[in-house]
């Protein structure tokens, strides 16, 4: 027994002296597919969007180079900077909207309510149409002839929601957010699912309520969730387009013609895709200053994780 037990403490003396097992990460190779299919895919054509904005090009023959010319022009162009205000407008009115929204649902599926699974597919569901088929869809129900609002008066007015400014871009909000906010609440279901038990047992405890947990545990904890799909939307915000497209087509006049839309009708229907390189190209900057600036106040950039994976 006693030298069972002498053999064993020298095991443990030997293995404590021993080196620390290293964690390797993957090397380069194991990177270099994602790494051709992003040059590829988005360095290249950003590449040569550039390169057009700075030419004249009606889409036949050999674009001509023209300097500044369709930069001057764009922010000269009212239309082009009305269409940037909206795009920011519309940006805006997304996450305020489909940030309480997503949070709560997300939040409320993670636990363990009954049916919570069902439901959560149930919900989940605009997620798996296409942009264009929501847009499709919502353009019939929300018809001034045939539509819901037809039926409704007493609550739409003269039932033309596509006739006015405020109609319009309610319209283009309400839609983006039925079908986007499934999303953001997955990832925030996520969030909600890392916070420690612990955490709300010992409030509990401390005898914090549901509401003061959520509060002071839940939302400290999901602030990298927030900002991340913040983000998202910032971005998907500035670049929609096909919404716009077959909701409003720009419409009532130029009140939704947001700049993304602007770009399509200088390009392809002006065939002058210079100035629509030069739209793409502003759009990118906007929206990568933007994201930049949500990262830097939100001290997003100088947050650690405590797994830092391989």
């Amino acid at each position: 027994m006693t030298t069972t037990v002498t053999a064993a403490v020298v095991e443990r003396r030997r293995a404590a002296r021993r080196p620390a097992a290293t964690v390797t990460r993957p090397g380069f190779v194991w990177a270099v597919p994602a790494t051709l299919f992003f040059v590829l895919f988005a360095i290249v054509p950003l590449v040569l969007v550039a390169v057009l904005s700075f030419t004249r090009w009606d889409g036949l023959g050999a674009p001509e180079f023209a300097g500044f010319d369709n930069w001057v022009a764009l922010f000269h162009d009212p239309v082009m900077l009305k269409s940037l205000w909206l795009s920011l407008l519309l940006t805006l009115l997304g996450v305020a909207v489909q940030t309480p929204i997503s949070l709560l649902l997300g939040v409320w599926a993670a636990g363990p309510q009954r049916n919570r699974a069902v439901l959560s597919a149930i919900y989940f569901v605009p997620l798996l149409l296409s942009a264009t088929a929501v847009s499709v869809l919502w353009r019939a129900l929300l018809d001034p002839n045939f539509g819901v609002p037809s039926q409704a008066t007493w609550l739409f007015g003269d039932g033309n929601l596509f006739g006015s400014q405020t109609g319009a871009i309610g319209v283009l909000v309400f839609v983006g957010a039925w079908q986007f906010t499934p999303f953001h609440t997955l990832i925030y279901q996520g969030a909600a699912r890392a916070v420690p038990p612990v955490l709300y047992q010992a409030a509990a405890i401390d005898g914090a309520g549901t509401v003061r947990q959520f509060f002071h545990i839940t939302l400290p904890q999901m602030r990298n969730a927030v900002i991340t799909s913040t983000i998202l939307m910032v971005v998907g915000g500035l670049t929609t387009f096909d919404t716009v497209l077959i909701l409003t087509q720009g419409g009532p006049g130029t009140d939704t013609t947001i700049s993304a839309y602007y770009m399509y009708q200088k390009a392809f229907k002006g065939f002058d895709f210079g100035a629509g390189s030069a739209i793409a190209l502003l759009l990118v900057l906007v929206a990568t200053v933007i994201s930049l600036l949500v990262v830097r106040l939100s001290g997003y950039d100088r947050m650690r994780s405590t797994s830092e994976g391989l």
